[in-house]
């Protein structure tokens, strides 16, 4: 089974993501308890895409979030550095636009799109200012950036709770619902090595994205960072 480790080499990320793909939804929706769904929508609310908008879904996965705007008629690219999950999701919506792209290095022109938006991903990239600066990039002036990561619980209770419930019950969760429960060992690791929400809005704002807030989901456990582009 593969696993990455909290330096984030790009292959080994990719591969440990190929390798969960398939089971990928079903073992997010169970662990999070159903929470992820009230995320996503959260995160559809967040974007606004308004028709003639186009938007970036970045690290898109298997399409489950970039569902809802194709859905809506809105103009999305749901891309993702596994091709694994570009693989399933392609089987589930062959109507996507799937793409292969590194958050790094995306392959489109500059401001190409009207929204940028990634979801539990961005702590999953090596270098975190320089994916917000290629995300500011291929965003048009005046321009959304949407992003929904894993952040710190503002309660300190139940914060301790929580980080109990990663590295305790979250492990052996998994090795009962997914394909490769190590992976999930690192993914804990990885959401509590992650900024907390003012930290993570000091970086969008380095970036050189302006207007930067955040609202925090199920009581911290997520945070909706938004920002706009100079325009």
């Amino acid at each position: 089974m593969i696993r990455a480790s909290l330096d984030k080499r790009p292959r080994d990320v990719a591969a440990m993501f190929d390798d969960v793909a398939g089971r990928y939804d079903v073992t997010n929706d169970v662990l999070s308890l159903g929470q992820d769904r009230l995320w996503r929508k959260a995160v559809v609310r967040a974007v606004d895409a308004r028709p003639g908008e186009r938007v970036l879904d970045i690290a898109a996965g298997t399409g489950t979030s970039s569902e809802p705007f194709a859905d809506a008629g809105i103009d999305v690219v749901p891309a993702d550095f596994s091709l694994g999950m570009l693989r399933v999701g392609n089987r589930r919506r062959p109507d996507l636009g799937f793409t292969a792209a590194d958050a790094l290095r995306l392959p489109f022109a500059d401001a190409s799109f009207d929204v940028v938006t990634m979801s539990f991903g961005l702590r999953n990239v090596s270098d975190t200012l320089g994916a917000l600066r290629e995300f500011l990039r291929v965003t048009r002036p005046g321009g959304r950036l949407v992003v929904c990561e894993f952040s710190h619980p503002t309660n300190a209770a139940f914060r301790k709770v929580y980080s109990e419930y990663l590295m305790r019950s979250l492990p052996p969760i998994a090795r009962r619902v997914s394909s490769n429960p190590e992976s999930y060992v690192y993914l804990a690791e990885s959401i509590q090595a992650w900024p907390d929400q003012a930290g993570m809005a000091r970086t969008v704002t380095e970036a050189g994205w302006q207007d930067v807030a955040w609202r925090n989901l199920s009581g911290g456990i997520v945070a909706l960072h938004r920002a706009v582009k100079a325009g």
